[in-house]
């Protein structure tokens, strides 16, 4: 901003280059920032959802996805956070044009999730989502099937 205000008088055309080039940086930091953030805790899954952040993350991953949970169904924050962001990694490594199916269910003071699509993991990346889901008290089992479809299905515990 400096160096746009020593050019005002000296080059007003570069004070104005410089400054609609400042315009976008800042653009382009406020919309990373915004990506962050939404990684960080998506703001749809408190305000519409675990079901409506789904389909939200199935659309901005491009793949088509069946996606089955309780309507109205409300979960603890945490637990809704790691079943999303779990579900989440598995809709972004999917294959394009791969049939994605997600389901979550309640099943007695479980919260059950399963991820099936055609998308391969590395033993470190299967451990995070591990990590993910057992911090807490939950379980996660990763299994390769026919036609490469994996599924990734997990419990949590919806009280403690």
């Amino acid at each position: 901003m400096q160096l746009a205000a020593g050019l005002l008088d000296a080059d007003p055309a570069a004070a104005k280059t410089l400054l609609e080039e400042i315009g976008r940086d800042v653009q382009h930091a406020l919309d990373e920032t915004a990506r962050l953030a939404h990684r960080i805790y998506p703001p749809l899954l408190e305000t519409g959802g675990l079901a409506a952040a789904l389909r939200s993350a199935a659309v901005s991953a491009n793949v088509a996805t069946r996606i089955d949970v309780e309507a109205g169904a409300a979960y603890p924050p945490e637990v809704a956070g790691a079943v999303y962001f779990c579900c989440l990694d598995v809709l972004e490594r999917a294959a394009a044009g791969s049939p994605t199916a997600v389901t979550v269910r309640d099943e007695g003071g479980e919260l059950a999730f399963e991820v099936v699509a055609d998308c391969a993991y590395s033993e470190a990346e299967l451990l995070r989502l591990r990590d993910r889901v057992e911090a807490l008290g939950g379980g996660l089992t990763i299994r390769a099937e026919s036609g490469g479809l994996t599924r990734v299905a997990g419990t949590l515990p919806l009280s403690e």
